[in-house]
């Protein structure tokens, strides 16, 4: 090519590229008068009222070293500015093996106690129980509507029953949370701009807000099951956060899944505020309920996020211009584009829902990192029991709270009868663990996304539950660490302002769960019968393990069982000396009459 013309052609090109950045950078930012004309439904959160007993702003964002961020956080009002509890929900209708190790692991941790919401209905058998797919939705949304120690502000957990185990403190996992949600709706704002919301009574009072909120939290996965591939549910979800190289060359096209990004819905751990969670469920029980009760809740959740992220995409594709219309055409052929299918049109109820039906705007999205909650699901490769030191530095959040291993032996804490007495056999020796920190554990990490998880979901390949449980930072200590968590009062735990607060749950409770019938059930009720499964000491019976032998306290006192007799002694000859030591000296009756 002669040199003048590839020169020309040179220019020509950067002149090209350089119009395209223009019209992208005009097309991403957001048209304010059109927005106006059409509006999607924004979901309005209940009223904010503080704790009455505490000013620990316990689900505060985590603060930074390098102070307040100059970018307007977007995060909506009532998931970030109130005095909240947390509660930890579990949908589950039998007590085994591996409900008891979920129950273990968030024990020594100190979350809330549990509460069962389908304890005792047991499920007929049948894999497709139409009763017992409705029960469970029910099950969460009635104690979500109904308990009145739950509040609209309060934050919720839910999570399944018979697979995950809790990895790090709840404090952690709260910011965490607040991270994610922070981050989504960073970058909700940048892709779909913001609209006025005016209050009618109000001729002043139009302020700009982000078009679409996140609040809803759920675990991602890297299959879409098991909704068909063309569904809402699976074709019209937005990609994934993490890098599109993160698996090297054949990142998301691995039809094995192993090396795609999770990015759908798993619905075996979900977050967020009480009333945006309840509005989830309701959603989820009118589906279960017109389906017939058939469809499962994985199904009906995906399938919830699946018609919310096609009517955004939807309305953001309809509020554009023609010339950012042709723009989002030409970068689809260069396989650049980062719009999402939309397969139906813009329904006019999506912005003016007049019937319950008619809603698609739930505030649901997804935890991409896996720095909440890591789904096994075709990710076991992806996760390695690591010890975090200068070759894999752990992470902040982690570093700075509260170490797993319990303190010094506290014998003040001893007055309770049903309280484990100490034992030589079974306990900590004082002093043993006082240098074990979060540096010291094996926890487990996503070597892909360089996080350490708070919750590890085991679903998948059931044989993970039994070959990674002797791995857990837990063993093989987890006996003795429950029995020094039952010793151990109700922590004082630290909000991110430096204040503290005593519990997590206003109800109460150590080493057990609550119905929704608000009975309470202890761990060795609930757990009886499965220690040799959990503990794997081969120890026997909780609170049984030494039978009816002798139980000395640290200071060598026996607690239990039957006292030696001195040599020289039978037990006739005992008994006398005591019986004479217990008689009183017979007085004469002056001196009884001088006492007296």
């Amino acid at each position: 090519m002669h040199p003048t013309r590839s020169r020309r052609f040179k220019v020509v090109a950067i002149l090209f590229f350089a119009c395209i950045l223009v019209l992208a950078s005009a097309w991403r930012r957001t048209d304010r008068g059109s927005s106006t004309e059409r509006q999607p439904y924004v979901h309005q959160s209940p009223s904010v009222s503080p704790l009455p007993f505490t000013d620990v702003f316990i689900t505060d964002p985590p603060p930074t070293s390098r102070g307040p961020s100059k970018q307007r956080d977007s995060t909506p009002k009532h998931v970030k500015e109130y005095k909240a509890s947390l509660h930890l929900l579990i949908p589950n209708s039998e007590h085994d093996g591996h409900f008891c190790k979920t129950l273990l692991s968030s024990f020594l941790l100190n979350y809330p106690p549990p509460t069962i919401t389908d304890y005792g209905k047991a499920p007929t058998g049948d894999g497709e129980d139409k009763a017992a797919h409705g029960r469970k939705i029910q099950g969460v949304y009635d104690f979500l509507s109904k308990d009145k120690k739950v509040r609209d502000e309060d934050l919720v957990l839910i999570i399944d029953g018979s697979d995950v185990w809790f990895q790090l403190p709840p404090e952690v996992l709260v910011k965490r949370y607040h991270n994610v949600i922070r981050d989504a709706n960073q970058r909700l704002k940048q892709r779909y701009g913001t609209v006025v919301r005016q209050k009618p009574w109000e001729a002043l009072s139009r302020r700009w807000v982000p078009t679409y909120v996140q609040t809803v939290m759920f675990a991602s996965d890297k299959l879409c099951w098991p909704n068909p591939a063309d569904s809402p549910a699976c074709a019209s979800l937005p990609p994934s956060t993490l890098p599109p190289d993160a698996y090297g060359p054949e990142t998301d096209k691995d039809p094995d899944g192993f090396k795609n990004r999770p990015r759908f819905l798993n619905a075996g751990t979900i977050i967020g505020p009480v009333s945006d969670v309840r509005a989830v469920y309701e959603r989820a029980l009118e589906k279960v309920e017109r389906g017939g009760g058939a469809r499962g809740e994985q199904s009906v959740f995906a399938e919830i996020l699946g018609e919310q992220e096609e009517q955004r995409e939807a309305f953001r594709q309809t509020s554009r211009g023609r010339l950012q219309r042709w723009l989002e055409q030409y970068l689809s052929v260069l396989g650049t584009s980062s719009s999402t299918p939309v397969k139906s049109l813009v329904k006019e109820t999506t912005a003016y829902p007049d019937h319950r039906y008619d809603r698609y705007e739930f505030s649901i999205g997804l935890d991409y990192t896996s720095s909440v909650v890591q789904t096994l699901t075709h990710s076991t490769s992806d996760v390695s029991f690591l010890t975090h030191n200068s070759t894999h530095p752990l992470p902040n959040d982690v570093l700075t709270a509260r170490p797993p291993i319990p303190g010094p032996y506290e014998p003040t804490y001893l007055a309770a009868s049903s309280l484990p007495p100490f034992s030589t056999n079974l306990d900590l020796e004082p002093g043993c663990f006082e240098k074990e920190t979060w540096l010291t554990l094996p926890l487990a990490t996503n070597t892909i996304t360089h996080t350490i998880p708070a919750l590890i979901h085991v679903n998948g390949d059931r044989s993970y539950l039994q070959e990674w449980w002797p791995k857990m930072w837990l063993q093989p200590y987890a006996r003795a660490l429950l029995r020094a968590y039952m010793r151990t009062p109700q922590p004082m735990l630290w909000g991110v302002k430096g204040r503290r607060q005593r519990t997590w749950d206003r109800r109460g409770g150590r080493g057990g769960v609550w119905t929704t019938k608000a009975t309470w059930i202890g761990w060795d009720e609930i757990c009886k019968g499965v220690e040799d499964e959990v503990f794997m000491d081969g120890k026997g019976v909780w609170m049984k393990e030494e039978g009816d032998g002798k139980i000395f306290n640290e200071w060598g006192t026996q607690i239990t069982g039957e006292k030696d007799t001195p040599a020289g002694k039978n037990e006739s000859t005992e008994r006398g000396e005591s019986l004479e030591k217990s008689e009183p000296a017979e007085k004469d009756s002056s001196t009884e009459e001088k006492e007296t």
